[in-house]
């Protein structure tokens, strides 16, 4: 099946290589990914400080960059999240746009629903022998709507033990620019998450939004905890 790869800002200038193990786990799964690099941001901080006007210009860049006659699959629920629900309401002055996503929104998938619930994929091949939790982002869980999807995957993955950690869900303090405007808030809640994920005895805490990662993995750095953050994809990618 012929893609169209949708890199995350975070991912594209922090993370890399978890775009990279993106693609190697796209095509493992037999697909053969387009990627336009004339990609940007989805427009998702801006919107989220309120910065409509700018968000809205990304938006109109998004819808330029990616076809509405090919799937589009991203290693973020946020960001795919963001482009399905949040895009018609920068658009109200522009129907060629809406009309355009109105095509799109239908076809942006992120990784793990991608792999699960279309092409009926559960088993890659990866290996990876460490004990693991999961973080269940925010907007992934909640506006995107995956759950089962991330767990279904790394409980095929060999050698790997998936330990179920208290409050899973509960939100890890980043939030965007919540985490710098309400920096005690923030390392409050981060400090609750990090410390929960420790209890169960694990290695590395698993998520499928680098932004959660990028929180977590800074405060466990900071404080020299025998914790690691891990981007989903770079887990399927293991091995193969």
């Amino acid at each position: 099946m012929d893609i169209q790869l949708f890199i995350p800002c975070y991912i594209d200038q922090l993370y890399p290589q978890t775009g990279f193990n993106t693609i190697k786990v796209l095509e493992k799964a037999g697909c053969t990914v387009h990627y336009n690099p004339k990609q940007t941001c989805c427009g998702q901080p801006a919107f989220n400080s309120g910065y409509w006007k700018e968000s809205a210009s990304m938006a109109e860049k998004f819808l330029t960059d990616f076809q509405p006659n090919m799937p589009i699959v991203s290693p973020s629920g946020s960001c795919s999240s963001f482009v399905i629900h949040h895009y018609h309401k920068l658009l109200t002055d522009k129907p060629e746009l809406l009309e355009r996503h109105a095509q799109i929104k239908n076809k942006i998938y992120e990784l793990s629903d991608f792999l699960i619930n279309v092409l009926k994929v559960e088993n890659l091949g990866a290996k990876f022998p460490h004990k693991v939790t999961f973080h269940d982002s925010c907007s992934a869980l909640r506006e995107y709507g995956i759950k089962d999807e991330p767990r279904k995957l790394l409980n095929q993955v060999d050698g790997l033990e998936l330990i179920e950690m208290e409050e899973s869900d509960t939100c890890c303090g980043f939030g965007g620019t919540f985490a710098v405007k309400n920096k005690a808030i923030s390392t409050a809640m981060v400090e609750k998450k990090v410390l929960n994920a420790l209890e169960t005895g694990v290695e590395y805490l698993v998520s499928t939004e680098a932004s959660c990662l990028m929180n977590i993995n800074g405060y466990c750095n900071k404080h020299k905890l025998p914790l690691k953050g891990m981007h989903l994809a770079d887990i399927l990618a293991s091995g193969l």
